[in-house]
């Protein structure tokens, strides 16, 4: 059985999709972005931090923990700003890493985004 959430603390989604579903054991939550919010126009740095501060909102009213991710996908425009990226999720996940995987893309869906992060997480 699935359920859809969408969550009120997180901007309302644009097109024919929901926050995250949930199914079996796992929570699946769909790429977030600064997009509607006030990072939306800055730099890389203050982007990855509004996703990583979503997420985080995710995880804790779902009752999961930084712990309980399973993967990360990240999308970015950029790739030579990876450092950056790391340095964010360093500080991000304390020590408890998930698999994750990084992309490099030509665009993301607006022009002042400069990255987007898409996550799974485990439901004990």
């Amino acid at each position: 059985m699935l359920s859809r959430r969408d969550y009120p603390f997180l901007p309302k989604p644009k097109g024919p999709m929901t926050h995250a579903v949930i199914h079996e054991k796992s929570l699946y939550i769909s790429g977030l972005t600064a997009m509607g919010t006030d990072a939306q126009a800055e730099d890389l740095t203050e982007q990855i931090r509004e996703i990583l501060s979503q997420l985080k909102k995710v995880l804790d009213y779902e009752g999961l923990t930084k712990s309980d991710l399973i993967k990360l996908t990240i999308f970015i425009k950029e790739i030579d700003k990876l450092g950056i990226i790391r340095e964010e999720l360093f500080s991000f996940y304390d020590s408890h890493y998930p698999a994750c995987s990084l992309v490099e893309v030509s665009n993301l869906v607006h022009a002042d985004l400069k990255i987007e992060i898409e996550a799974v997480a485990a439901i004990a």
